[in-house]
């Protein structure tokens, strides 16, 4: 196996060394390191975003069949040596696939990931959306006078159905729990719902007092949000590999 990442720049222009795989690994194998480092490195789960990066360009290289036929030709790794140790590999792979199977605890838990991702997540991340992405409109249409008074209830009226919106959310968020392997991205969709809640709770004080400050907080709150939900969708096709 190569060896483990380090900050050395020979080490880490090495695809194979940053994913801590030797250049023999199958597709199945790079598949499986990968998913565990970027688990294990995320920054939302206490993570390096400097590791992340270097693993999602090592992915991008050898991840394709094609494109990483290309990098071992131009770093001149041996191709009948690492087909040969492929094929090893893909047996031993299937031999493990099928008595995992047969104890059903691979199954079982790529089914209990799948279900959650679908049932939880998948309608967690259209409500967030609902609030979200509206938000620039309806700051918009409220800045042409924000002392209108059906524009101020037109703005309330959407600040009251976020808010019903994320109570949707709080209950999607308690109806299953988070299989082991979605931990830390359970917790940042925790993260990202939490600063949700926040903004709309700061736009409704400005609604109240028409103080700036609390529109300003409620509006960086929210644009933060909007990249924390997209860091979990890349996230979660992250997870689904395989």
């Amino acid at each position: 196996m190569s060896p483990a990442f380090s900050s050395d720049s020979d080490q880490s222009l090495d695809p194979y060394a940053v994913l801590e795989v030797a250049s023999t690994a199958t597709q199945a194998e790079l598949k499986a390191a990968y998913r565990r480092l970027v688990k294990q490195h995320h920054p939302d789960a206490g993570g390096d975003e400097e590791r992340i990066l270097a693993l999602n360009a090592a992915w991008e290289q050898l991840g394709d069949p094609e494109t990483r036929r290309c990098f071992d030709r131009e770093s001149g790794f041996s191709v009948s040596g690492r087909e040969e140790a492929r094929a090893r590999g893909v047996r031993n792979a299937r031999a493990s696939q099928a008595a995992r199977r047969a104890s059903g605890q691979g199954a079982s838990a790529d089914q209990a990931l799948a279900n959650w991702l679908q049932k939880v997540y998948a309608p967690i991340d259209r409500q967030l959306g609902q609030v979200i992405n509206p938000f620039a409109a309806e700051l918009r249409a409220l800045s042409a006078d924000p002392y209108d008074d059906d524009l101020m209830e037109a703005f309330c009226t959407y600040l009251e159905q976020s808010r019903n919106r994320l109570n949707k959310v709080k209950d999607l968020f308690q109806s299953l729990p988070t299989p082991p392997s979605a931990q830390g991205f359970g917790l940042s969709v925790y993260h990202c719902l939490s600063q949700v809640e926040d903004a709309v709770t700061e736009l409704e004080r400005y609604t109240m007092g028409y103080v700036d400050s609390y529109l300003h907080d409620g509006r960086e709150m929210l644009r933060e949000a909007r990249h924390r939900r997209q860091r979990l969708q890349q996230e979660r096709r992250r997870l689904e590999i395989g």
